[in-house]
């Protein structure tokens, strides 16, 4: 089970760090996503890790602002998010899979229920 947290109303330039917490014993073995939504529109690929947090992949609209990490002992995912633009406005997912690190939605198992980022101008 995965819950999204840390959503809420920012400014654009302003800054917000969602969390995803992880319940059960596999997350550490598991790669993980952050996707989002915006209103009308298809989910979009944000950012993946690896299992181990070596490696790590960035939509081309989010790369040197935002930055996803994670921690295995507290079964935490995060996303740091930077330079926010009104652009960036949408539901965030977290989102688990067994063997997959890539940005097809497809390709993840376990999703959490989404947290709401809007920024304003």
């Amino acid at each position: 089970q995965l819950q999204a947290s840390g959503g809420g109303l920012v400014q654009a330039g302003g800054s917000l760090r969602l969390s995803c917490a992880a319940s059960g014993r596999v997350f550490s073995s598991y790669s993980m996503g952050w996707f989002r939504q915006a209103p009308g529109k298809g989910r979009e690929f944000v950012a993946a890790i690896n299992w181990s947090g070596g490696g790590t992949y960035y939509a081309d609209s989010v790369k040197g602002r935002f930055t996803i990490s994670r921690d295995n002992v507290k079964n935490t995912l995060y996303l740091q998010m930077n330079s926010l633009k009104l652009e960036d406005t949408a539901v965030y997912y977290c989102a688990a899979s067994p063997g997959y690190t890539g940005t097809y939605p497809t390709g993840y198992v376990y999703w959490g229920q989404g947290t709401l980022v809007t920024v304003s101008s």
